[in-house]
């Protein structure tokens, strides 16, 4: 597998390339984002996953992301210094798919990294099961039972689990959340209505729906399930 790494400072970069390298990983190291967007343009499909640093000297990660996601749905790792919870969400409304903040052990990025991977491996594959503790959905009847006994919701109600469903571990905002569901009933979706149907589905999913262990909420990021 192959990863695209782009890190401004120089002996960082350098030791992140070699542990990755250890881990049986090839790279492609840029230091700027001029020379990766090269790299984006002309050799994505090659590339499994994205390691961007949020800072670079010409330009950004979060440009980089887009730049990728416009293309391909290739998974992306923010590397960043700043810990706020504000540049934490426009990475993952951007559409990374995990961050990591500066300074970090390596042994826990290349865990990140393995598990997101997994995570996309996964996703490629077709399921008409899915299970998420007690809960099990049919995506070929468009059924969801809990326990063995059907849980009946509604088209935007089983549209948002499913998502979630699909993506198990993986946190959504709820930017990320409305763009999904979008009108996928002939209605409009806001973000009180996406309040609603959470709600809604930790009524008939949780069995306790105070107190959430199916969709859990990530303070100031979002929502996840499982993991």
């Amino acid at each position: 597998m192959k990863i695209l790494l782009v890190e401004d400072d120089k002996t960082i970069a350098s030791g992140l390339e070699y542990s990755l390298q250890q881990e049986q990983f090839e790279t492609i190291l840029c230091y700027d984002a001029k020379s990766a967007e090269k790299v984006i343009n002309e050799e994505l499909n090659q590339i499994s996953l994205c390691l961007f640093d949020l800072s670079l000297p010409d330009g950004s990660g979060y440009d980089l992301c887009k730049a990728v996601k416009d293309r391909k749905d290739v998974p992306v790792i923010f590397l960043t210094a700043i810990d706020d919870e504000v540049n934490v969400v426009m990475g993952l409304d951007m559409g990374a798919d995990d961050y990591i903040t500066k300074p970090f052990r390596v042994r826990e990025l290349i865990s990140r990294i393995k598990s997101v991977l997994r995570r996309y491996e996964k996703q490629t594959k077709p399921k008409s099961i899915i299970v998420v503790k007690n809960i099990r959905v049919n995506t070929l009847e468009g059924k969801v039972y809990k326990n063995e006994d059907e849980v009946f919701m509604t088209a935007l109600e089983y549209r948002l689990f499913l998502i979630f469903a699909n993506h198990i571990g993986q946190i959504f905002t709820r930017n990320q959340l409305l763009e999904q569901i979008w009108d996928v009933a002939g209605d409009f979706v806001n973000d009180n209505t996406l309040t609603v149907y959470i709600k809604r589905l930790r009524q008939k999913l949780e069995d306790d729906p105070q107190h959430p262990t199916i969709i859990r909420t990530v303070r100031g990021l979002g929502y996840k399930v499982g993991d």
